[in-house]
Formats: structure tokens, sequence, C-alpha cells
């Protein structure tokens, strides 16, 4: 399993997925939006306590304080779980902010 950063949002899944591949879209178009950043890709089937957590649960981001955000979830609800708790997101796929 690669090395975890405290401050990347995981995102639980495996290769087969169509519906993961759909998830890390959005993320994609939320980093090309300003409102993410790195993220960490981690394929449940290598770990049967991952499997077994996750499997029928999957895809799932999960912020560095423990929040877990599950499919199915669009632009707006990703906005609002990767601002955290308390803060206000912007919209995805918008591209950033020119003046």
């Amino acid at each position: 399993m690669p090395e975890l950063c405290q401050d990347q949002p995981i995102l639980y899944g495996t290769s087969a997925c169509h519906l993961c591949e759909q998830a890390e879209l959005l993320l994609q178009q939320a980093s090309l939006a300003g409102l993410a950043g790195d993220y960490i890709k981690v394929d449940i089937s290598d770990s049967e306590d991952l499997f077994a957590a996750y499997g029928l649960r999957i895809p799932v981001l999960k912020r560095r304080d423990g929040e877990e955000l599950g499919w199915p979830f669009g632009p707006a609800e990703l906005a609002a779980f990767l601002a955290g708790p308390g803060r206000q997101a912007g919209p995805i796929g918008s591209g950033p902010h020119r003046p």
C-alpha cells in the first residue's frame, strides 16, 4: 500500500470498477477547478481488510479527518466534502478563476 499523506484524501476502489473511474474523473475535475489537490488511489483488492470494509461500497473517498463520502456523489457533494466541515466550496467544472 502507498505511503499515505495526512492531507490527501484516499479514493478506495478497484481497477475493474467503472464507478471508481467516474469518481476519479470527478476528482480530476475538482483538481482542475482548484478545489482539490493530489489524492491517493488505493485498490482494495490488495487487502482482505479493505475489501471486507469497502467491497460493497466502492468507490469511497476518505478525508484525513476520517469522514467518508460513498458513491453516488456528484460535483456539488464532492466539492462540499473536499472543502471539509464548516467550509464553503466553489463549483466543480468551471475551471480555475482567472481575473
